[in-house]
């Protein structure tokens, strides 16, 4: 996963961090988040894009930040053959923003949103990537034999085995499990922003309940104001007479 890093606060999302760093890893999927943050109180729609699109899957790639909310959006590099010269890496991400209109969802994002020609204020932030080293497991001391001694040879040889055997494990099950932590993430984030969402959706519907019962109470109490007004005419009509 990426590590922290500076971020940005635009006047639309604050993007963290501005840096996507991968530890690369030949023949291996790798996953980096970052997170978009919405301090307004506007409908924020986003969209991701890359230089190199059969690189990465971006998950989502469009979407909407419910006001005062965030969104995390999850970045896999897919498995790589060749590492590249010096490590380094000329892959772009950008970050496309605009305001939306009240309660629109993600199947109301569309890509016309975002051009010019649509009229809207389009943010854009750019964010680099980079490569480090995987972190290395520590490899076994060797303890030193003396000249002449079978039995300590002997003895070196079997503290060795049991050590690369560990070492060779350690290297081998995170690589089988990165596929399923991957897709773990990305459902994760899918969920939590469709939960927020839905949160905001029924807030909205008990706002307007509660308004058509306060409607429905003010006209109720106008009715009775108007029968004791009548109440009172027929019996000083009736006390006259």
């Amino acid at each position: 996963m990426a590590s922290p890093g500076p971020a940005t606060a635009g006047e639309l999302l604050r993007i963290e961090p501005l840096e996507l760093c991968f530890p690369f890893e030949l023949k291996k999927q790798i996953s980096c988040s970052m997170q978009l943050s919405n301090l307004g109180d506007d409908y924020i729609a986003f969209k991701v894009k890359t230089t190199s699109p059969k690189k990465y899957s971006v998950r989502p790639n469009t979407g909407v930040v419910l006001p005062r909310s965030t969104c995390d959006v999850v970045v896999t590099m897919q498995a790589q053959r060749e590492a590249p010269p010096d490590m380094q890496c000329k892959d772009k991400f950008l970050v496309q923003s605009v305001i939306a209109p009240s309660g629109v969802t993600v199947k109301d994002v569309t890509g016309d949103m975002f051009t010019k020609e649509s009229g809207n204020n389009v943010e854009e932030v750019k964010l680099r990537v980079t490569y480090v080293a995987p972190p290395q497991p520590p490899s076994p001391v060797p303890e030193e034999s003396e000249e002449g001694s079978p039995s300590r040879v002997s003895e070196q040889e079997n503290a060795d085995g049991p050590a690369f055997t560990r070492a060779l494990r350690e290297r081998i099950e995170p690589q089988e499990n990165s596929l399923e932590a991957g897709a773990l993430i990305s459902k994760l984030a899918e969920e939590k922003n469709s939960a927020i969402q839905q949160n905001h959706k029924i807030r909205q519907e008990l706002d307007m309940m509660r308004q058509e019962i306060s409607k429905r109470r003010g006209g109720f109490s106008f009715v009775i104001v108007i029968i004791v007004a009548l109440i009172g005419i027929f019996l000083g009509y009736m006390m006259k007479s």
